[in-house]
């Protein structure tokens, strides 16, 4: 039984998985800075986990070609 997608070792090079990560270096970020920045972007923080959630659905449903050609 298999646990992981076959193609686990090329994780990082998925834009989802990118995208998840910039999700978890943005937690990192004390709240007055990421406040700064929405603030420059115009966006309200209740939008935050909706628009990466967003992001990372889309960013799993494009075809990523070099991907495949790694296995």
């Amino acid at each position: 039984m298999n646990l992981l997608i076959p193609d686990w070792r090329q994780a990082w090079r998925m834009f989802s998985v990118q995208l998840a990560a910039a999700a978890v270096a943005w937690s990192a970020l004390p709240a007055d800075m990421q406040a700064a920045v929405l603030g420059l972007a115009g966006v309200e923080p209740a939008h935050v986990p909706g628009i990466v959630g967003l992001l990372i659905v889309v960013a799993r449903l494009i075809d990523q070609p070099s991907i495949r050609s790694a296995e």
